[in-house]
């Protein structure tokens, strides 16, 4: 791998990680694109999709600090007498509790990864995907905006959203936009359901980050490479935390219908390019 190719991944894997237009979607596109021109075969180290998904994960903690710190501190509450009748800090248990059960179908997307993970070589499915987050994300901007929180949100509307966060990991269906358009389908209010989303998503990376450094310890980790590696996990903080950042801004307009139209470009050039490249 070269610098400029970790540099393009890095950027891809954080600003499509985020934004609900599908990061696996994108890379499958890169990555035909990149062999069909060099006539070479572009492979992901393990290791540096490990730390792909740490500079990621970096962008979703800085980017949600105040609310990590208020989970941490509801968490911890558990564990005095005190704590557990502070009632300022009931919110902040309640949505541990609720991001606990959505995290929990999880198990699910883990068994259908390793099932549906070859998909990702067909841009023809790949681009059906991305139409599909397109329109998942059309029917959410016409919904009429809800009300709930951390505070009112059901135990029903976690395992919904949880659930399909866990058919997201079908190659090109975007894990944000379609766990944000669930739960604005579920009378989430619309910042809330960004702000649940990317809360979502700690745990989900954190899993996949524990796989993928399982599967490069076991292939040996290339420490040779980091230098390569660091510009591309460098691209992929700085892009996420601002990708992050213009979601949030655009949930509080209450509309994302710029990534429909975006989508469902991407996914007719992907179902084109299906066919004619090589």
């Amino acid at each position: 791998m070269t610098w400029w190719i970790s540099i393009l991944l890095g950027l891809t894997q954080g600003a499509t990680e985020f934004l609900p237009i599908s990061s696996s979607g994108h890379l499958a596109i890169i990555r035909k694109i990149y062999e069909s021109v060099t006539q070479t075969t572009l492979e992901n180290p393990q290791f540096y999709e490990v730390l792909l998904h740490l500079g990621s994960l970096c962008a979703v903690f800085i980017a949600f600090r105040k609310d990590v710190a208020e989970l941490c501190h509801g968490f911890l509450s558990l564990f005095s007498e005190r704590g557990r009748n502070d009632e300022a800090k009931r919110p902040s248990r309640r949505l541990i509790l609720l991001l606990v059960i959505a995290t929990l179908p999880m198990i699910i997307g883990a068994i259908l990864q390793n099932q549906v993970e070859e998909l990702s070589n067909h841009l023809w499915f790949v681009g059906i995907a991305l139409i599909g987050t397109g329109a998942l994300l059309f029917v959410a901007d016409r919904v009429k905006p809800g009300k709930k929180s951390e505070k009112t949100a059901r135990v029903s509307d976690a395992v919904t959203v949880g659930l399909i966060q866990a058919v997201a990991v079908i190659p090109g269906l975007s894990r944000s936009g379609a766990t944000i358009s669930s739960g604005i389908m579920r009378d989430f209010d619309r910042q809330f359901a960004v702000k649940f989303s990317f809360l979502l998503s700690i745990p989900a990376i954190v899993g996949a980050t524990l796989l993928k450094l399982i599967e490069a310890v076991s292939d040996g980790i290339d420490a040779s490479s980091l230098l390569v590696y660091l510009p591309g996990v460098f691209a992929a903080f700085v892009t996420g935390y601002l990708s992050i950042s213009l979601l949030r801004r655009m949930a509080r307009r209450g509309r994302f219908g710029a990534f429909v139209y975006y989508c469902l470009v991407a996914g007719v050039v992907a179902i084109v390019l299906n066919f004619t490249l090589t």
